[in-house]
């Protein structure tokens, strides 16, 4: 295996192809996925949900469900404190726990349909679904929202009495559905477009879309006399439901210990709590051990979507495609609390051009639905969709190719950001080439064919990170992260200690910790899980080898400067090489006790520098004009990963998040009805992609190294489903000729247009 230079190590690992160490487990079934953590004497728990939109909670009697035979325990809204509504920190997110408690357990009002009212553990899911219909909830019935634009309206139905809205001056004397105004702005974006030569504005919309994970949302909880809980929960971040259950319950951080099962996919969709913070109550008031699944059902009506939204860009630019303005207003859905991602919307709508003149204002409006939840780049794809439409409409005025326009105006190092920071070397231009050079780029089409190219951004964040490296008594080395691995952590980690130690790559053997195993850890999110946690395993290496080096030059009776670590062993240098062998880390493991005890090295830190990550997808499609229905024939994703660790994963994040963008982009969406209710609660009706609606993803990987990381890491996973959205939109521009501006472009919406416009086959 050909040998290269990062970080001052040989590296055989970094960079190649590895077997991953999970694989096993997965293939046989071994592995244990949420629903699958079982206890002695468990009870099986199930929540009662409001079937109104929006309702009063007049009375909730318990009384016969709590006679049932079988049923131990029953919970409701007097089973947790009232929070306080200022925003306190858990990890690095700042929380206002007057809405999570109001999530997790409705109190004064039901705010969506599947809202939960109610809960019950019985020794048997039958008991626990019979308990559920002897609960009597008293309703009064209110009027409901759904829609943002309607929810924004002075005579809209109100959720919130105490709602005014943040970042408006003077503060408004009256509450709203609108929780927050935010604004970004750079330079003059009036005087701008004064300067352009061409000016396109229009309005889109969005449907709310759900994350899709396989794996339902799943907790096992048992809560011991002296008030110890264990918990095992499918989670993006099992710090973070540490310690949202501890705030919520009233218990000691300490007495909590998190176990992060396997993750049957997760997206941002599992970086909050629903059934964990029940399972927990329920466990405490029975006495035993209490079990919680979603049903599929239960995950569309009660689990977060990502925001539905209406954006209005306008964008100028000059006769020969420099772009010198850009406004943009979006409206995203909050669901039924504040906390859309509204502002990385904002943040993420302009960054992959240098435009002197920007001005983004976004709106967080809540609304009768789920509260969203994170979903991959959340804001991004929506705000950026709008841009890359208009973007492309640009390139048709002016007769310019689209790839050679985003060229000619793309973000480079240097370019200041709208919302603030200054680039450091990225690679837009290098994707666009890439993209440009391909094959596919220069592929004939046919009739009812079109092609279509967008580009995309996301920021990437770090964190807090620990991570922990222990040399065990034959010399391999055990790995405990703290991060849950949804997308391939503990193979990159491994490589990377395996390169940093100059060991062979199974010698090393990967967990990840509970939260009382290793020290605190943000969630897997952000795409930050390889950049911080390998950052951290560099920190962890750099201990040990300091470690050795001091042992190797105490046993050799040397001068530090005498000795030195490379190739996975401590050797001497200069004269003493003569009276010294060199070492092994195997050969210091079976003297440690002799030596100073045992070995290792914790990496403890809050990764900074995390590299933005821009790409560019190009798509070929085919419209059947008698049905409406899209074929994707052709995809391919260029984007820059800085360095990738594993190239097979990174390539896998590339296409998966191709994929689905292409759901987002031509299917999937929440249908609710008149009556406040959603309709298509189940993936029969919620149409995603499988298999056979997708092509392979072509995926190219670029790499511009990220000097603030040892080994040039960037973030790839969010920043695959920010250009699908605008790319297919306008590659449905060039195969019908008709600006689609309302996603999903399902086949009964492109049928409607085809017959408006004339121009289906008959």
């Amino acid at each position: 295996m050909a040998e290269t230079q990062t970080n001052g190590n040989a590296q055989t690992y970094v960079g190649t192809r590895t077997i991953r160490p999970d694989g096993v487990d997965k293939v046989t079934g071994r592995a244990r996925f949420g629903a699958d953590f079982n206890l002695p004497g468990q009870l099986i728990g199930r929540v009662l949900r409001s079937p109104h939109p929006h309702a009063r909670i007049l009375r909730i009697d318990t009384s016969k469900a709590e006679a049932l035979p079988g049923v131990k325990a029953v919970i409701t809204r007097d089973d947790f404190a009232d929070q306080s509504s200022e925003f306190i920190p858990a990890g690095e997110m700042m929380m206002n726990y007057k809405d999570v408690v109001r999530n997790v357990m409705a109190r004064e009002k039901a705010l969506y349909e599947g809202h939960a009212v109610a809960a019950v553990a019985a020794t048997s899911g039958a008991i626990a679904r019979r308990a559920l219909k002897l609960i009597d909830v008293q309703y009064e019935i209110l009027p409901h929202v759904i829609d943002v634009v309607e929810a924004m309206r002075p005579d809209a139905p109100l959720l919130h009495d105490d709602l005014f809205t943040v970042g408006v001056e003077p503060k408004p004397d009256k509450p709203s559905n609108v929780a927050k105004r935010v604004e970004i702005t750079l330079g003059d974006v009036e005087a701008g477009f004064t300067k352009a030569d061409v000016i396109v504005e229009r309005e889109f919309r969005t449907a709310p879309v759900h994350q899709g994970y396989i794996e339902p949302h799943a907790a096992l909880a048992t809560v011991s006399e002296d008030g110890s809980t264990e918990l095992w929960c499918t989670t993006q971040g099992h710090f973070i439901v540490r310690a949202h259950c501890a705030r919520l319950l009233g218990l000691d951080i300490s007495k909590v210990r998190v176990t992060a099962t396997e993750i049957g996919g997760g997206f941002g969709g599992k970086t909050v709590v629903y059934l964990e913070p029940l399972a927990i109550a329920l466990s405490r008031k029975a006495k035993r051990p209490v079990k919680m699944v979603m049903s599929r059902e239960e995950v569309f009506k009660a689990s977060g979507p990502t925001s539905g939204a209406t954006v209005r860009v306008k964008m100028g630019a000059t006769k020969d495609g420099k772009f010198v303005a850009g406004f943009a207003e979006l409206k995203y859905q909050a669901g039924a609390f504040q906390g859309s991602p509204v502002q990385p919307g904002v943040m993420c709508a302009y960054a992959p051009y240098d435009i002197e003149n920007v001005k983004v204002i976004g709106y967080d409006v809540v609304s009768n639905r789920p509260k969203v939840a994170a979903y991959r780049a959340p804001g991004a794809p929506i705000s950026e969709f709008a841009v890359e439409s208009v973007v492309d409409e640009i390139a048709k005025k002016l007769g310019l190719d689209p790839i050679e326009l985003r060229m000619m105006n793309a973000a480079r190092e240097g370019t200041k950001a709208a919302y603030g920071p200054k680039f450091g070397p990225i690679g837009l231009e290098e994707t666009l080439n890439s993209i440009k050079k391909t094959e596919h780029w220069n592929t004939p089409l046919r009739k009812w064919q079109g092609r279509g190219v967008a580009s995309g951004f996301w920021f990437n964040i770090g964190g807090e990170t620990c991570a922990s490296l222990t040399i065990n008594e034959d010399g391999t080395v055990s790995l405990m992260a703290g991060t849950p691995d949804i997308g391939g952590l503990r193979a990159s980690l491994s490589m990377v200690a395996a390169d940093e130690l100059g060991i062979p790559y199974d010698k090393v053997r990967p967990i990840i910790g509970d939260t009382g195993s290793v020290g605190f850890n943000f969630l897997t999110g952000g795409s930050r899980s390889a950049f911080s946690g390998s950052m951290a395993i560099v920190e962890a290496a750099k201990q040990i080898k300091a470690d050795l080096c001091a042992r190797a030059a105490k046993l050799w009776e040397a001068k530090p400067e005498q000795v030195e670590f490379s190739g996975g062993h401590v050797r001497p240098l200069g004269a003493l090489a003569e009276k010294a062998k060199p070492m092994s880390i195997a050969d210091f493991a079976k003297i440690a006790g002799k030596t100073g005890g045992p070995i290792g090295g914790y990496g403890r830190i809050n990764a900074q520098g995390a590299g933005p990550s821009l790409g560019t997808h190009l798509v070929d499609l085919e419209v059947d004009p008698e049905t409406g229905r899209v074929t994707i024939l052709r995809y391919t994703v260029a984007q820059d990963a800085g360095r990738a660790l594993h190239p097979a994963y990174v390539e896998g994040q590339f296409q998966g998040g191709a994929v689905q963008g292409i759901g987002w982009a031509l299917n999937e969406e929440y249908i609710y009805g008149a009556d406040g209710k959603l309709q298509n609660a189940g993936f029969l009706d919620y149409r995603m992609p499988v298999a056979s609606d997708v092509p392979m993803i072509d995926a190219i990987l670029v790499e511009v190294a990220n000097p603030k990381h040892p080994y040039g890491v960037r973030g790839v996973g969010e920043t695959p489903i920010v250009p699908p959205l605008g790319a297919i939109a306008n590659a449905m521009e060039n195969a019908t000729g008709i600006r689609f501006t309302e996603l999903p472009m399902s086949p009964p919406k492109v049928l409607k247009a085809l017959k408006e416009r004339g121009a289906t086959a008959g």
